[in-house]
């Protein structure tokens, strides 16, 4: 896949994922928002980890600096 995700949004998904996990794991309520929300962190650390992002590939658009 070709990397659609710059450096600053890399930065901020996975400060978006921490904040969201540090926030699961305070409160400690187990429901079906709370596995929502897990999922959502897996997908912002695996999109900043890659460097791609489905959405923005459907979008046609771009943060890389590669353009």
């Amino acid at each position: 896949m070709e990397q659609n995700v710059g450096t600053l949004d890399r930065i901020a998904r996975l400060a978006v994922a921490a904040a969201l996990i540090f926030m699961l794991v305070k409160t400690r309520k187990v429901g079906l928002l709370s596995a929502l929300l897990m999922v959502a962190s897996g997908a912002l650390i695996s999109s900043a980890a890659s460097g791609s992002c489905a959405i923005y590939t459907h979008l046609g658009t771009s943060t890389s600096e590669k353009i």
